[in-house]
């Protein structure tokens, strides 16, 4: 090998404060591990001897505990994006301490090759193997490696011996051209690959490589309860209903699915819905359930940007890979999350909302408008260019003292005119052609919870002989988000 050998300390010490840092992954998986930790301890250090040590972050999406959970305990971050899920992360945003900027995953890369973001210093790349011409191979999650690795200054490799490198071949890594000469992505299937099977980088950048052993530690899903299930049915009659009138071909079109528990319900539902036929997936990320639907051939192909897997499906994945490599390819998530390739596969987008309003916008990130929970992701990736646009969720929170249906979202990442459906575990509204108060009729009656029915249909006819195109009361638009507030029940809101 032509690298340098380094441990993990020695690999963190290149690493400056005021550094920008990037990593490779999407989700825990591909996600490096040893250095960042390594990183938190320096930080540490530095601030116990009275020097400041922060950097910025760029990640796949949210990573591991080693990486958001160790830097943000050592208040070692300055700047993050494009998404997270990890509790010391979101407690230092929320605090102002973290300077996080919420991005669409589909144009995090193009952002950062067109140079809106600042140069970044180091990549950190969790590889299975490299070779002397700076072929990698990755592991279970690429995120935005691809154009990290390509614009950072230096590479750190953290070669992980603890997955088998028959993976390759697996991944499909293409960067699409810069402006004025980007011609067409030309995936025309899901199961199309464009790309390389391998990452490929300079090596006269990678300045370490740093030996390591472990496991991404995925925890599988709870189990499906009363209202996942319930959800699930419901999202799977949608589906068979649409199927049924024609509105989705006979042949039926590639499904996106967010990812979580209720994601995971709505996929086991599919299992069983005979009267959908086999479908492909063109999805961010692939969770236990898509393996079981693979080997029982209701999926017959999935694309996506990662292996989200529990350690027992991984293992699983990996004693019969080749067959899986017939009906899984893995993408950066610029290409998985690309609005011209949803919009041409026809893309069926299935995405959870912490809330939506009566009048169909939904608020995918922020809990009472200003704590951020996770991000954006790519949620509105999909749904602004799907075939058929869907928001799920239960319809109450918090034993029921939170309507998920509200009089006007806190927050607005995907509006009224990129959602066509919203499914909670009461049914389905469909908005398709309706002016916003036929919407909020329907998605109260619909949608809402049967506790919170009264006092919505009581906020939509505060505006009654006012005028205006849509009935929106400024004064009481955020009540039920002030009465959690206050009492911490929405039912004792009053108009």
């Amino acid at each position: 090998m032509i690298y340098t050998k380094m441990s993990a300390d020695e690999a963190a010490a290149l690493i400056n404060h005021g550094a920008t840092i990037s990593v490779s992954g999407f989700t825990a998986a591909g996600t490096p591990r040893v250095v960042t930790e390594a990183l938190a301890v320096k930080a540490e250090k530095e601030h116990a001897e009275g020097r400041p040590f922060k950097i910025n972050l760029f990640t796949g999406a949210l990573t591991n505990e080693c990486v958001d959970e160790a830097l943000a305990k050592a208040h070692a971050i300055d700047r993050r994006m494009p998404f997270q899920g990890s509790p010391a992360m979101r407690a230092g945003i929320n605090s102002g301490e973290i300077n996080y900027f919420d991005m669409h995953l589909s144009v995090v890369g193009q952002y950062v090759r067109y140079g809106f973001l600042g140069k970044i210093d180091f990549c950190i790349i969790e590889a299975l193997d490299i070779n002397d011409e700076g072929e990698i191979v990755l592991s279970g999650g690429i995120g935005c490696v691809d154009t990290y690795s390509q614009m950072a200054d230096k590479i750190i490799v953290e070669l992980n011996s603890a997955y088998d490198t028959r993976i390759r071949g697996l991944h499909d890594i293409y960067t699409p051209a810069t402006p004025p000469h980007r011609r067409e992505i030309p995936i025309y299937e899901p199961q199309d690959r464009i790309g390389s099977p391998v990452l490929k980088v300079d090596p006269k950048k990678v300045v370490a490589v740093v030996e390591c052993n472990y496991r991404y530690g995925v925890k599988p899903f709870s189990p499906i309860d009363a209202t996942t299930a319930q959800l699930g049915r419901n999202v799977a009659r949608f589906l068979t209903e649409e199927l049924q009138a024609g509105r989705i071909p006979p042949e039926f079109l590639p499904l996106q699915s967010g990812v979580g528990n209720v994601s995971n319900a709505i996929l086991h539902e599919l299992q069983e819905a005979d009267e959908i036929p086999p479908f492909k997936l063109y999805t961010e990320v692939l969770q236990d359930q898509v393996i079981d639907l693979i080997d029982l051939g209701r999926c017959t192909f999935a694309s996506s940007g990662a292996l989200a897997l529990s350690d027992e499906v991984y293992d699983k994945v990996m004693a019969n890979i080749d067959f899986y490599k017939q009906h899984i390819v893995l993408r950066p998530y610029e290409i998985s999350n690309h609005p011209e390739i949803v919009r041409r596969l026809g893309i069926v987008a299935i995405n959870t909302a912490l809330e939506a309003d009566i009048f169909g916008n939904v608020n995918s990130t922020h809990v009472l408008g200003t704590k951020m929970m996770n991000g954006v992701g790519g949620a509105a990736d999909f749904a602004r260019n799907a075939y058929i646009s869907v928001f799920i969720c239960p319809s109450v929170a918090k034993g029921g003292n939170i309507s998920a249906i509200v009089p006007y979202a806190s927050h607005i990442d995907s509006s009224e005119h990129s959602v066509m459906i919203i499914i909670t575990e009461q049914g389905i509204a469909d908005l398709r052609g309706k002016s916003p108060r036929q919407r909020a009729e329907c998605i109260i009656e619909n949608c809402a919870h049967p506790s919170y029915r009264p006092l919505l249909r009581e906020y939509l006819h505060l505006m009654d002989g006012q005028g205006g195109h849509t009935p929106l009361s400024l004064h009481h638009a955020f009540a039920f988000h002030e009465e959690f507030m206050k009492s911490g029940d929405m039912h004792n809101t009053k108009f």
